[in-house]
């Protein structure tokens, strides 16, 4: 296959397991591109000899990370190779077979501009506990906040038409978290994802990832995180200026003057936290959108509070956190869906 480059990053790698496997992709692949990225000039010998056997070495003089790696394979190929159609990124860790890579290969050339992910099965029995958790928890939180169904969000296994990998160029991220940014940008840009199933492979628990659960899972989770802490921090403002304000005025309707007032506030320093924070792409459109939403959710909340207020008779900051709590999960599949769509434009991490 002359067509599609094998792209391999790679960090003090595990020699004897990297050598049989690059053996065995050259039986049927021309194009190997190996990223060593800052390892142990211990290592310099093994990597001269991959490049006496023809494979392409691009060396980074310190550890920059899995993602710059994959960044510069992809310049590199698209600049010296305009006849190559795509790629394939795999580890160097053992948990890609042969005949995986070579699947998934086939499957660029028939996919065009899909991304194609080779996805694990994660209930089998030899997979580690930490990768378990991890892929579940990643997996629910792509459901939740982006929209996509992915099995398994962590796989390095990965095919590129010639296209996507000019598109995924400029993309944030440096480290784990760039593959985590593309799977974001395939929502934004409504890129199809095609998944392939592949063996689940784990050698010795994966004592040959370079992974770091603490490290890695921060800046993966980063724009999660921020999301959160903005929703949740206008939320508790939201709470106590309603509470602040329902308490002082004398009037009739005054949960929905309540609600209208502490709404104006709490919804201007939501939108501040997230043009600054999450979403770097903010606009006037998106800031129409976005008021045309509070504006709906926030007559809904005083209406729906009033009417269980006067007919439950219990304490009103109960029926209001339990109104705005189902809101804000409509609330978010709203914003995901119409008025943020678009907004991460793919540096949200910068």
């Amino acid at each position: 296959m002359d067509k599609v480059f094998i792209i391999i990053p790679t960090l003090d790698p595990d020699i004897e397991l990297m050598t049989k496997f690059i053996k065995e992709l050259q039986k049927d692949f021309t194009n190997i591109l190996v990223i060593n990225d800052g390892s142990k000039s211990s290592y310099d010998n093994f990597f001269q000899e991959l490049e006496k056997k023809h494979v392409i070495v691009l060396k980074h003089y310190v550890n920059l990370g899995k993602g710059r790696g994959i960044k510069n394979a992809f310049n590199y190929i698209l600049n010296n190779y305009p006849d190559v159609l795509g790629c394939v990124t795999c580890d160097c860790d053992g948990q890609h077979s042969y005949k995986d890579v070579k699947k998934i290969a086939k499957e660029v050339l028939k996919s065009k501009d899909k991304l194609v992910l080779g996805v694990r099965d994660f209930d089998k029995d030899n997979v580690p506990l930490r990768s378990q958790f991890g892929n579940k928890i990643t997996r629910n939180i792509f459901k939740v906040f982006i929209g996509l169904d992915i099995t398994d969000t962590q796989t390095g296994l990965r095919g590129f038409s010639r296209n996507l990998m000019t598109l995924m160029m400029d993309l944030a991220g440096e480290r784990y978290e760039y593959e985590t940014n593309m799977l974001i940008f395939t929502k934004e840009e409504g890129i199809k994802i095609k998944e392939v199933p592949i063996e689940t492979i784990y050698l010795n628990s994966n004592v040959n990832s370079h992974f770091n659960p603490l490290k890695d899972s921060i800046l993966i989770y980063k724009l999660f995180l921020k999301y959160f802490v903005a929703s949740f921090s206008s939320f508790i403002l939201d709470i106590i200026l309603f509470l602040s304000i329902f308490n002082i005025l004398e009037i009739n309707q005054k949960i929905l003057a309540a609600t209208i007032l502490s709404r104006i506030v709490s919804s201007l320093y939501n939108y501040i936290i997230n043009s600054n924070l999450v979403f770097k792409n903010m606009s006037i459109p998106t800031l129409i959108k976005y008021y045309m939403l509070v504006f709906i959710v926030m007559f809904i909340s005083g209406c729906f509070v009033t009417y269980l207020y006067n007919l439950l008779k219990i304490p009103v900051l109960i029926i209001k956190i339990i109104v705005d709590t189902i809101l804000w999960v409509i609330n978010l599949i709203i914003q995901r869906e119409f008025v943020f769509k678009g907004a991460y434009n793919g540096n949200y991490e910068e």
